[in-house]
């Protein structure tokens, strides 16, 4: 899972400076294909307000993640840099949860009548193989009871109770983080805020007088940067509910599981007296 969340963190950072390079290219060959200063020149001032009309739809036309880019660069790198750093991080963790998760999820009545029929025909040995071949949380706290049977039902039962807390552990790794990412990135977002509106204090003091044009600079980082914070943290967030809700589904199953397996080894116990 470690590997995973790495290459997940490095395809984000690779798409994201990719996508850069690209952009840049784009206007590497759109300076190249300018015409020059002559041909500006030679051309009447009729010819010149047709283009400029026809440019306008084009620049209000650019794609959306070129829109993306010009706003995070108005908000500053650095800023905008670790936002973006703890939105990939982020999604990382969350991707790996999600995977996880899925994995852990079985159809625990298909493996109740498994491991059922498996008593009846071989025995304690038989459903623990059963288990040993099936996946999943619920599948190890089944092997962790089956295990202690000899011991007797009350043991069984601890076992299952102690060893599904263990199994809950596992499926919550991680989430504080995605947590920490979650209360970070609006964070990030205001303190670029605060430093934006210093700046623009710093253009008045230094001018002597209230421009709009010396503040907008720094109110234009104050805003960008909150609101690339802001929704970092509501996309994270929406991962984080939906693995909440997940691991939610997983307990209430391994709980539901776990009573079924104990009232089957009490109907077993009963057969064998």
């Amino acid at each position: 899972m470690k590997k995973l969340i790495a290459l997940l963190t490095l395809a984000g950072m690779l798409t994201f400076a990719g996508s850069s390079l690209i952009y840049a290219q784009d206007e590497n060959t759109t300076d190249e294909n300018a015409p020059t200063t002559e041909q500006v020149e030679a051309t009447d001032a009729p010819a010149d307000a047709a283009a400029d009309q026809a440019a306008a739809p084009e620049a209000a036309e650019k794609p959306l993640h070129q829109q993306l880019k010009i706003k995070i660069i108005e908000g500053g790198p650095m800023f905008m840099g670790f936002v973006i750093l703890t939105l990939i991080l982020g999604l990382a963790l969350a991707f790996e949860r999600i995977i996880y998760l899925n994995l852990a999820t079985t159809n625990t009545d298909k493996l109740l009548k498994k491991v059922e029929t498996a008593l009846n025909d071989g025995g304690i040995e038989a459903a623990k193989e059963v288990c040993r071949n099936t996946r999943g949380p619920v599948a190890s706290i089944f092997y962790q009871g089956l295990d202690r049977y000899d011991a007797g039902i009350d043991v069984v039962e601890k076992s299952v109770v102690s060893y599904g807390s263990v199994q809950m552990g596992q499926l919550e790794n991680g989430l504080t983080w995605i947590a920490l990412f979650i209360a970070l990135a609006p964070m990030l977002g205001f303190m670029g805020t605060v430093i934006g509106m210093i700046g623009a204090f710093d253009a008045i003091e230094a001018a002597g007088d209230i421009n709009p044009s010396l503040v907008a600079g720094g109110i234009k980082v104050a805003l960008i940067t909150t609101v690339g914070g802001l929704i970092v943290a509501m996309i994270l967030q929406v991962f984080y509910n939906y693995i909440i809700g997940k691991i939610d589904s997983l307990v209430n199953s391994m709980e539901d599981a776990s009573i079924s397996l104990i009232d089957i080894l009490v109907d077993f116990n009963a057969k064998k007296k």
